[in-house]
């Protein structure tokens, strides 16, 4: 017969400390309970759901389909819960919120600009969240997420940050013995600064090949490739005089400001398709503090000079 009651919530615990650790006896460990009451709580979980929730070795345990719906669900619900006890024992008069954006915008525009938000507001609590994967907004109760994409893969609501441009730079030091003006085709005595970007097609135009064929230098071959998983680590790799990268403004405006990194074809500069964009858990549209940190991003965003 099938179950239709809800399942009591006593066993969810630790359900979700065995399903994370995937051992009964550090489930327990870490919940100041015996294993035989953990093992007796899965017991339960399972025949309350009607499935076996993990498939039981000789020497360790994993989880079935079924038991990794349930933590996928039961971790967020967990998280919530934790988060919304933590802001209550940390204090009602604190305010806070929550950000989620992919770790290079974190680590190269939005870090470095916090500090003057902070010097505005000290009694603001602020968590941010780096993934490259979206986030279900509503689904992890984050206030704000930024994201960078097509303008129609946003959702409704969405507000335009800023835009972008694909830009050749390099570090003064690297080109201080240069007596004239690059070309293109100079760039076959440089090494080529590159962020592996793996099977993602629909990036290809911010690539060197990409930029190279619209030249007209299909064939050019660099001094070397020099390869990196990560936009800011290609930043730095360029900082550090290794070679020319294909960079972005508005997330090294002020390195560019302070000519740590300069355009070497100034005339040379590629629009973008991608842009940059602000959204809002719909259902924290109306939070005074939601509306506030949102409102700080956009003018922050407008005063970026290479906006």
């Amino acid at each position: 017969m099938r179950r239709s009651r809800p399942i009591s919530l006593g066993s969810i615990r630790g359900f979700e400390a065995t399903a994370r650790l995937l051992n009964f006896s550090a489930a327990a460990d870490e919940l100041s309970l015996t294993q035989s009451a953990i093992s007796r709580q899965i017991q339960n979980l399972e025949s309350e759901m009607g499935h076996a929730l993990f498939i039981r070795h000789a020497r360790s345990i994993e989880l079935t389909i079924h038991g990794q719906q349930l933590f996928n669900t039961i971790r967020q619900f967990l998280h919530q819960i934790d988060h919304t006890v933590h802001n209550i024992r940390t204090g009602a008069d604190r305010r806070s919120l929550s950000l989620t954006t992919f770790a290079s915008f974190a680590s190269m525009w939005l870090i470095p600009r916090l500090s003057l938000f902070q010097e505005q507001h000290p009694d603001f609590d602020i968590r941010v969240y780096t993934n490259d994967k979206l986030v279900d907004l509503k689904g992890e109760d984050i206030d704000i997420a930024i994201r960078y994409g097509h303008a129609d893969t946003m959702p409704d609501g969405s507000e335009k940050l800023f835009g972008e441009q694909i830009i050749p730079m390099a570090s003064p030091q690297l080109m201080k013995p240069e007596k004239s003006p690059l070309k293109p085709e100079d760039l076959r005595r440089f090494t080529l600064i590159e962020q592996s970007l793996g099977s993602a097609t629909r990036f290809d135009w911010m690539n060197w090949r990409h930029w190279l064929c619209e030249q007209g230098l299909e064939k050019l071959q660099p001094k070397r490739w020099l390869y990196f998983n990560y936009t800011y680590q290609s930043i730095q790799a360029a900082l550090d005089g290794l070679g020319v990268v294909l960079a972005r403004p508005p997330l090294i405006s002020d390195l560019l400001e302070n000519r740590k990194l300069i355009e070497i074809f100034p005339g040379l500069r590629r629009e973008s398709p991608m842009a940059y964009w602000l959204l809002i858990n719909p259902h924290k549209r109306n939070m005074p503090d939601v509306l506030l940190f949102a409102e700080w991003l956009t003018r922050q965003a407008k005063n970026d000079r290479f906006n």
